[in-house]
């Protein structure tokens, strides 16, 4: 649902408070305890962050592509692992849900996703299918009334915290690639579910991944999530809208890491003037601007787009492609500009340096954008 100027300046504007006057202040705590605090997790509920995309009769506040992306943005200018936090519940664990879930399925999750009551993961990765995606080899065998899971995912999000994992299997093992996928709805706690330690990471700390192993993990057949062999349909369409939040995200932090660069570079002297008046400095903060402005725009327009029911695959991955490498070129921009300062962890640019390497891997990498692109190019004839 698209709101009217005031109601999404309101709403922006609530977010930016948000993160100005209670994230960011405790992001350097965040990282060094690997945790978010459970009352910052609490206010996020109560703002309804948990349930941004969520259709309004199931609790949530139904935003527009265009609105989350502004807040999404908005987000980015704080730690990337307070998003993480309910950004599985925005995008690629409750999407699925939303565009293929029967009534039934819709009225028993969504609410409880739309509050944060259900922290949710989608499944996909395994150690032999990340980017191959298609390849996946966790089965799901009916038997019955029910599906038998046997597998393992690898690095999914929040998996240690959720209570409902949108997880792909293969159904058919006769159909090699896509064809055999389908999707299922599995709730946490289901015997024979494991969920592994959180791994440590480069970046991010306060966002945990996990592996998922399925031992004979019986879910009944009316889990599963659209027809069978429609699995790999559900994820793509699912990513189509995660890689725009994620764009929006990147350009959230890249204005975050602009806006410290220029305070930086107006205060700190050499040569008896602020390295700002310098022209190489100030070369680097109007490439970081200039890319910056030009991924909001793409982003948000590709957006429009999608609110006004245009197939945007390609778009999508253009952006997410364009926005998550500017993020870190803007990041390594910025811990040249701070210099040793930039080094060392009391700024908070190393940080985020090693916090955005991540978007360039993660809901699809940068080359396999570039394959999406270059498909959907030859597909449009140009």
């Amino acid at each position: 649902m698209a709101y009217d100027a005031e109601t999404r300046e309101q709403l922006v504007e609530m977010v930016r408070r948000f993160v100005a006057e209670r994230l960011r202040p405790i992001e350097a705590k965040v990282a060094e305890d690997d945790a978010v605090p459970d009352e910052i997790l609490e206010e996020m509920k109560a703002l309804g962050l948990y349930g941004l995309s969520i259709p309004e009769e199931y609790g949530g506040l139904d935003l527009s592509m265009e609105d989350e992306c502004l807040v999404a943005i908005e987000l980015g200018r704080a730690s990337p692992a307070f998003r993480s936090a309910f950004g599985t519940n925005v995008g690629i664990g409750s999407q699925g849900l939303v565009m293929f879930g029967t009534e039934d399925q819709k009225r028993r999750w969504l609410p409880k996703i739309a509050t944060g009551e259900i922290v949710t993961s989608f499944a996909l990765t395994e150690p032999e299918a990340g980017s191959d995606s298609a390849a996946v080899q966790t089965r799901a065998q009916r038997d019955g009334d029910d599906y038998v899971l046997n597998g393992a995912k690898r690095y999914i999000t929040n998996a240690n915290k959720a209570g409902l994992f949108t997880v792909m299997a293969r159904t058919n093992p006769d159909i090699k690639g896509a064809g055999g996928v389908s999707a299922f709805l599995v709730p946490s706690g289901l015997p024979g579910l494991g969920i592994g330690k959180p791994e440590k990471k480069m970046g991010q700390q306060g966002a945990h991944i996990c592996d998922v192993n399925f031992d004979n993990v019986r879910v009944p057949a009316e889990n599963r999530l659209g027809a069978e062999g429609e699995g790999f349909k559900v994820a793509m369409q699912v990513l189509d809208k995660g890689r725009l939040h994620i764009s929006a995200v990147c350009v959230g932090v890249a204005e975050r890491l602009l806006a410290d660069v220029v305070a930086y570079a107006s205060e700190r002297k050499q040569f008896g003037a602020p390295i700002a008046s310098f022209q190489l400095i100030q070369g680097m903060i109007a490439d970081s601007k200039t890319e910056a402005l030009a991924a909001r725009a793409l982003t948000l327009e590709t957006a429009r787009k999608r609110d006004a029911g245009l197939g945007v695959t390609l778009e999508a991955s253009a952006a997410k492609l364009f926005a998550s490498e500017m993020v870190g070129r803007v990041a390594d921009r910025a811990v040249q500009i701070f210099g040793g300062a930039g080094y060392i962890a009391d700024y908070g640019i190393e940080r985020l340096y090693r916090d955005v390497r991540i978007f360039r891997i993660y809901e699809g990498t940068s080359q396999i954008q570039q394959v999406v692109i270059a498909r959907e190019t030859l597909k449009r004839g140009g």
